[in-house]
C-alpha cells in the first residue's frame, strides 16, 4: 500500500471485511442525471474568477482585506512585522480591533432578521479568511469566539434572548461561552459549573471554568452548567444566558488570564461563580438540553473550521513559495529541486481540497439541512489533518527558517503554532469521527448506490442560497447525496466522448473516479455487515480506520462535484480545467492505496499526463503568489 509522506497507512475497505465471500448485496448505480456534456474547457487563463452573483458580499470581503492592508508591507501597522511582535509579547496587535470595529465585524455574526449581516454560512467562512490569514488570535479573539457563544442562542433562544445577544454584538460588546477546554474540545467534567434550584426561584450557579476566550471583557455569558446530580446521562447539563450588567458585584470573579502556546494574543481567562442566582428565564431551551444544544451548535461551528484552517495554511504556503522562488547568487533557486516543487504543488492541492470541503459543509446547511451533519463532521475532521500534514512537509522545505519567529519567514512558525488551536483540539477530531461512524451502517444499507446526487448548487461558490433554517438541521443524516454525486460523476465521465481533442486528461480523471467509486462499494460491503446497534463493533480500530477512508471518499466527491459544475458554467478557467481535479484525486488515491492510472494510458500521446497536470497546478500556484491572489477556490485579490 502506498501513502503520501507522513500519512498513516489505513486498511482498505475490501481487505478489512470479515470474510471475502460474505459481502453485501450488489448495488446498481442510479441513472445519471440529465446533464449534457460540455465542450472541452478553453485554455487556462490566470484571470481571477468573475464577480459573484451577489456583489455586496464580495464587496464586504474585499473591504475587510483592504482595511487590514498588505501583510508583507513593513509600514503596515497590521502587517507581519507588527503581528509577530504582538505575538511575541502575547498581546493583541495595536489598532487591529479598532479597524474591525469600524468595519462592524460583529454584524457578520448576527442573523439579518435581528439587524446583522449573516445570511450565508459560506460567506461567513470567506469573511473570516482575511483575519486568519494574518492572525488567528485576532480572528478568534475578536469575533469568532463571539459567534461560537451566540450559536446556541440563535439555535434555541427565545425572542428576548436572541434580541439581547444581537443588541450586545451590534453595540460592540462581546459574548463568551463557558464550555470548551482549550486542549479538549467539549469537556463537561473538568472544573465544571453547576446550577441548582434557588430557594426563592431561579437557579444558583457555582464553580469555576478556565480558558474561556474573552472571559474578562465579555458582558454576555453563555454558560454550560450541570443541573442534574445523576452521573452521566444526556440530560445532565443545561445552558444559561447571563448578562453581567444584571448581576450583583462579587457573583462572578475573573480568575486571571492563561497563556497558551498558540494564539498567544487571544485573551483566555477563567471565571469563578459564587452563589450567582439567575432567573429561570436565563435557560436556553429547557433544563437538560445542554448536550443536545451543544451538538446542534456544532453543526454550524464545524462548517467554519475548514475555512479558518485553510486561511492559516494559505499564508504558510505563500511564505514557503516566496522562499522557494528567491534566486541565489548562482541564479538557482529551491524551486529547481523536484521535491520542493512537489511540496508546493501538494500544499496547493490540499488547500483546494479543503475549500471543496468548506463549500460542501457550509452550503449544505442551507441546501441539505437533513443530510448535512455528516458533511460538517467530515470536513471538520479531515481539514485540520490535511493542514497539519502539509505544514510538516512545507517545514522541511523551509529548513531552519521554519523556526524563525520574526523576519521574512516568521509567519510560518506563527501559523504552525496556531493551527492546533484553530482546529479546536485533538479531542474535537475524535469527537467528529465518533459522530460520523454510527451513520455509516445505515448509509451502506439504504443510501449508497441507491439515491440521487446532491443538487448542483451545492458546488457553485457564487450562487445564492435559501435562508438558513436552524430548526430544520438534523443531528443524524438520513441519506448521503454527496456520495451519490461521486457515483453520478463517474457515470457521467464514463459516458463522455473522450476522443475529442482537449479531453485527454478526462480519461485519467475517469479512471480515478472509478477507483473511488470502487472504494465506496467496498465500504458499503464492509459497513453493510455491521449491525447499526453493535456499539462494540462500531468502536473497533478497524472501523475507525474505515470511517477515515470514508471521509477521503467524500472529499473526492466534493472535488469532482465542484469541477463538474465549473465545466458546465465556468467562472474560472483554472477550476474548469480537469488538471486540478485529477491532481487532487491522484493525491487522495495514493493516500488510500487505490489503483492509479495505467502508466501506458498516462503517457499516451507522449509525456506523462500526470506530470503535465501537476505542472499546470504549480504554475497556477506561482501565478497566485506573484499576482497576490488567495490559495483557494476563489483566487481573491489580496491587499
Amino acid at each position: 500500500m502506498t501513502t503520501t509522506p507522513g500519512a498513516p497507512e489505513m486498511p482498505s475497505a475490501a481487505a478489512s471485511r470479515r470474510g471475502a465471500g460474505n459481502g453485501a448485496p450488489s448495488h446498481d448505480a442510479p441513472a445519471p442525471a440529465d446533464r449534457p456534456l460540455p465542450a472541452p474547457p478553453a485554455a487556462h487563463s490566470a484571470n481571477p474568477a468573475e464577480p459573484p452573483a451577489n456583489p455586496a458580499e464580495q464587496t464586504r470581503i474585499d473591504a475587510l482585506e483592504a482595511a487590514l492592508g498588505p501583510l508583507d508591507d513593513p509600514r503596515n501597522p497590521l502587517g507581519a512585522a507588527a503581528l509577530l511582535a504582538a505575538d511575541a509579547a502575547g498581546e493583541p496587535v495595536a489598532g487591529a480591533e479598532r479597524v474591525l470595529d469600524t468595519f462592524g465585524l460583529n454584524a457578520e455574526f448576527v442573523p439579518a432578521e435581528l439587524g446583522g449581516r449573516l445570511t450565508r454560512m459560506d460567506v461567513l467562512g470567506r469573511l473570516l479568511r482575511p483575519l486568519f490569514r494574518r492572525d488567528a488570535s485576532l480572528g478568534f479573539g475578536y469575533g469568532l469566539s463571539c459567534f461560537f457563544a451566540a450559536v446556541p442562542v440563535w439555535t434555541a433562544g427565545s425572542d428576548t434572548q436572541r434580541r439581547l445577544v444581537a443588541r450586545l454584538l451590534l453595540g460592540g460588546d462581546r459574548v463568551a461561552v463557558a464550555r470548551h477546554e482549550v486542549a479538549h474540545g467539549n469537556d463537561f467534567v473538568r472544573d465544571e459549573l453547576t446550577a441548582r434550584p434557588a430557594a426563592g426561584g431561579g437557579l444558583t450557579v457555582s464553580g469555576s471554568k478556565t480558558a474561556i476566550a474573552n472571559a474578562g471583557r465579555s458582558r454576555g455569558l453563555v454558560v454550560f452548567a450541570r443541573t442534574s446530580a445523576a452521573p452521566g446521562g444526556g440530560r445532565s447539563h443545561s445552558v444559561l444566558l447571563l448578562d453581567r450588567a444584571d448581576l450583583a458585584d462579587g457573583q462572578i470573579t475573573d480568575t486571571g488570564r492563561h497563556s497558551t502556546n498558540g494564539m498567544r494574543g487571544a485573551e483566555f481567562g477563567g471565571l469563578a461563580f459564587a452563589d450567582c442566582t439567575v432567573p429561570d428565564s436565563a435557560v436556553l431551551g429547557r433544563i437538560g438540553d445542554g448536550y443536545e444544544l451543544s451538538l446542534r451548535s456544532s453543526l454550524l461551528i464545524r462548517g467554519l473550521i475548514p475555512s479558518i484552517v485553510l486561511a492559516g495554511v494559505d499564508t504558510a504556503l505563500r511564505t514557503v513559495a516566496a522562499f522557494a522562488t528567491r534566486r541565489r547568487d548562482d541564479g538557482r533557486s529551491s524551486l529547481d529541486v523536484r521535491h520542493v516543487r512537489d511540496v508546493l504543488t501538494g500544499a496547493f492541492l490540499d488547500l483546494l481540497l479543503i475549500d471543496c470541503l468548506a463549500l460542501v459543509a457550509t452550503r449544505s446547511l442551507h441546501l441539505l439541512p437533513h443530510q448535512m451533519s455528516v458533511y460538517a463532521a467530515s470536513a471538520a475532521y479531515l481539514a485540520p489533518r490535511l493542514a497539519a500534514e502539509t505544514m510538516d512537509e512545507m517545514a522541511a522545505v523551509l529548513g531552519e527558517e521554519s523556526f524563525a519567529v520574526s523576519g521574512t519567514y516568521g509567519m510560518f512558525q506563527k501559523q504552525l503554532r496556531d493551527l492546533p488551536v484553530t482546529s479546536l483540539g485533538h479531542a474535537g477530531s475524535a469527537g467528529r469521527q465518533v459522530s460520523i461512524l454510527p451513520q455509516l451502517p445505515h448509509f451502506a444499507r439504504h443510501a449508497w448506490f441507491a439515491e440521487r446526487e446532491a443538487p448542483g448548487a451545492l458546488f457553485r461558490p457564487h450562487e445564492d442560497l435559501p435562508p438558513l433554517d436552524l430548526p430544520r438541521l438534523s443531528l443524524l443524516s438520513g441519506s448521503d447525496p454527496l456520495a451519490a454525486t461521486l457515483v453520478a460523476c463517474t457515470t457521467w465521465l464514463e459516458s463522455a466522448d473522450l476522443t475529442e481533442r482537449g479531453r485527454e486528461d478526462w480519461r485519467l480523471l475517469r479512471s480515478l473516479a472509478q477507483a473511488f467509486t470502487g472504494e465506496l462499494r467496498d465500504l458499503a460491503k464492509a459497513f453493510g455487515e455491521i449491525d447499526p446497534g453493535d456499539r462494540a463493533a462500531l468502536a473497533s480500530p478497524r472501523n475507525f480506520a474505515l470511517a477515515d477512508r470514508y471521509t477521503l471518499v467524500l472529499a473526492a466527491a466534493a472535488c469532482l462535484g465542484t469541477w463538474r459544475e465549473q465545466t458546465s458554467a465556468p467562472t474560472d478557467a483554472f477550476l474548469a480545467d480537469p488538471a486540478w481535479a485529477f491532481a487532487v484525486l491522484h493525491r487522495l488515491a495514493r493516500r488510500l492505496g487505490l489503483p492509479l492510472p495505467d502508466p501506458a494510458e498516462d503517457r499516451a500521446g507522449g509525456g506523462s499526463r500526470v506530470a503535465a497536470c501537476e505542472q499546470r497546478v504549480l504554475a497556477e500556484a506561482l501565478d497566485r503568489l506573484h499576482g497576490r491572489r488567495s490559495y483557494d477556490l476563489y483566487g481573491s485579490a489580496l491587499a
